[in-house]
């Protein structure tokens, strides 16, 4: 376990690239584009009913603790039974939840928005950073049948934390390009699939979409 927190403090040194700044960049212009609509999409989506039901559980899934439980568990099986394939891909989780944490918790001190509920700390979303940073590890280690539910199930969690007025659109957007780059980071050299990630927006919502350009292999 000590080697896997040192591998990802090495980890950090592999955020700056070209490839990482292009996600940081296009996701901090969509965030711009999006902040004048911010209020609007979060009164919209949070005034609906049958969507607190349905994303009720997204703050439990995509919890920092959860994700970090999740990623220990994966590692702890792995190394008890002797696969060293799903060991690995614990070792992966829980290197790319540090890395997407450090990150967004600096940030977050740095900015010090405001919550949609007046409560501190909105941007970027924690719940959004975690969420992808799994499911980017989860992609380049195992591929996009498992990359796409679990891309889906990320953006899920980033519409909920819209919906329970705990993040704006913007929070979540740059939060989604933080764990992306959290788990590129840590997965240097697999998954080399590329694709692009911008920002969308529909009448009283909005989201995030990805737009797959093919492989380099």
């Amino acid at each position: 376990m000590p080697d896997v927190v040192a591998d990802a403090v090495k980890d950090f040194r592999h955020i700056p690239s070209w490839t990482n700044l292009a996600i940081f960049a296009a996701a901090g212009f969509g965030a711009a584009l999006e902040h004048p609509s911010d209020a609007r999409v979060s009164q919209a989506m949070s005034s609906s009913q049958s969507l607190g039901s349905f994303f009720r559980i997204g703050e439990t899934v995509g919890g920092a603790r959860t994700q970090l439980f999740a990623a220990l568990g994966t590692y702890a099986v792995g190394q008890f039974s002797g696969q060293h394939k799903v060991a690995a891909i614990g070792a992966d989780l829980i290197q790319s939840q540090i890395l997407a944490q450090t990150m967004t918790a600096a940030i977050k001190m740095s900015v010090g928005r405001t919550r949609p509920d007046g409560t501190q700390y909105s941007f970027p979303s924690g719940h959004s950073s975690v969420m992808f940073a799994t499911a980017t590890v989860l992609q380049r280690d195992l591929g996009w049948k498992v990359g796409v539910p679990a891309y889906g199930l990320a953006t899920y969690v980033a519409a909920s934390r819209i919906q329970d007025k705990r993040h704006f659109l913007s929070d979540v957007t740059f939060g989604a390009a933080i764990g992306i780059v959290a788990g590129r980071s840590v997965t240097v050299g697999r998954g080399n699939t590329k694709f692009a990630l911008a920002p969308t927006a529909a009448h009283g919502g909005g989201g995030i979409s990805f737009t797959w350009l093919g492989s380099n292999k």
